[in-house]
């Protein structure tokens, strides 16, 4: 069909493969040879319409916003997280990864053709205002998002520092969308954050994985150990409303506590470069103490892929509720014109061999989030019997006299922790995790 003698359609077919090739970079002639020239027939479809357009339509037209908004649209029909970023939007995509960056700070997707928020990121404008993992965005700025990619809702989002912008949210209870209006700033992403619980007992808290995560957890696993004197009794690892992010700092976090050799995750796609396994190779550098992995429905990607090495190895216990279940893979490509591709190339699966993709990660243990009453939270309020009237007095000093117990004093722990069940929870499996190996060593 290319050697039908017609020149002018021959230059401009062969100016869009060119254009094709620098994309994608991919071997159309090769893949057309085997497929019997169906694509060469529809990119030839594509040049007649480009060309009719260009000639016939009402205004003139830019070519290369033609070409970007066909682009987009190829992208868009695959699935909710492959898109085309234009040089602007690839440019703050990079800023992304480096944890720093304007807007409202949530993380979204496309589910059931609603864009809906995957998670809030911790400390920003979005998580103040009370923005929860599962909140269906209807509008933005009394625009509709019906039909919006996320990366057109992502830049309806940002905007400069102390600019406002109103998002309607429905939520499941909810009769009816509430409006957010939200004061956008610059999103500082702290990755890790951590804190003494208990005596030897650490807490860290992985909002997102970026760039710094692995260094910033190795840095904060240290301190953790220099002020429980050198040594912790358990750990509980954070990893509620993280929606994920680099994959590579995924695995490295998983390695420090999972020994050399073992599988951490492994991906599967068409391509023979999209096959990979991803194995521990520090060796699991820290001590074998018990660990508590907190998830919810906010817990996506890299964070799924942390809890189910983890489980699957049976180092730690998954405690919390489903996660997301985002369980694909996406390549950021490059382009020539300083645009880019987010282009989904795999699937991952855990070490057992777990699809994570719209399935998520089951925890051991079913814990809900309850929000405490303030009387629940005040500290003296549990009624004793020497606190009734008329209690029996005690009859000999020996009688009163009780055995110590394992130290569980909760005064390192503020208030935001005291309010938090599932971390409570947490913390109260570790210590009993202890109190049974004392048994079992006295038995």
């Amino acid at each position: 069909m290319l050697k039908s003698g017609k020149s002018r359609k021959m230059l401009t077919i062969a100016t869009v493969v060119t254009i094709v090739v620098v994309f994608f970079g991919i071997g159309i002639q090769r893949r057309c040879a085997a497929q019997g020239g169906n694509d060469y027939e529809s990119i030839e479809l594509f040049t007649d319409v480009l060309s009719i357009v260009k000639k016939s339509y009402v205004e003139d037209v830019d070519t290369k916003k033609l070409i970007y908004g066909a682009i987009n649209g190829m992208l868009s029909s695959l699935d909710p997280h492959s898109s085309f970023m234009p040089p602007d939007t690839y440019k703050e995509m990079k800023i992304d990864t480096k944890g720093s960056f304007g807007g409202l700070g949530i993380e979204i997707t496309i589910k059931d053709g609603i864009l809906t928020v995957i998670s809030p990121i911790e400390d920003t404008p979005a998580f103040k205002a009370g923005i929860k993992a599962g909140d269906q965005i209807l509008k933005i700025d009394d625009k509709f998002t019906k039909d919006l990619t996320i990366t057109d809702a992502v830049k309806r989002m940002r905007g400069p520092k102390g600019t406002k912008v109103t998002i309607s949210i429905f939520r499941e209870g909810l009769d009816k969308p509430k409006d957010f209006t939200l004061e956008r700033d610059i999103i500082q992403v702290k990755s890790v954050k951590f804190k003494t619980l208990d005596d030897g007992y650490g807490y860290v808290r992985i909002s997102q994985f970026q760039e710094k995560t692995d260094d910033d957890l190795e840095k904060a696993l240290k301190t953790l150990r220099e002020e429980n004197g050198g040594n912790l009794r358990g750990l509980v690892l954070d990893l509620r409303n993280d929606p994920g992010g680099l994959l590579d700092q995924a695995v490295k976090v998983s390695e420090h506590f999972i020994d050399e050799g073992k599988l951490i995750v492994y991906t599967e796609g068409r391509e023979k470069d999209s096959k990979m396994r991803f194995t521990s190779r520090k060796g699991g550098k820290e001590q074998n103490y018990p660990i508590v992995v907190l998830i919810n429905s906010g817990s996506a990607s890299a964070s799924e892929i942390v809890a189910g090495a983890l489980q699957d190895h049976k180092r730690a216990v998954v405690m919390g509720t489903q996660s997301f279940g985002k369980g694909s893979v996406q390549t950021i490509i490059p382009l020539s014109d300083n645009s880019g591709l987010r282009l989904t190339t795999a699937r991952y699966f855990t070490p057992s061999g777990r699809s994570i993709q719209a399935k998520g990660i089951t925890p051991d243990i079913v814990a809900e989030r309850i929000e405490l009453s303030a009387v629940e939270k005040k500290e003296g309020m549990h009624i004793r019997e020497k606190d009734l009237d008329n209690h029996f007095e005690v009859e000999s000093k020996e009688a009163t006299e009780d055995k110590k117990p394992m130290k569980i004093s909760t005064n390192k722990m503020d208030e935001q922790m005291k309010s938090d069940s599932q971390l409570l929870r947490a913390l109260d499996l570790l210590k009993g995790w202890d109190i049974l190996k004392l048994m079992n060593k006295s038995s």
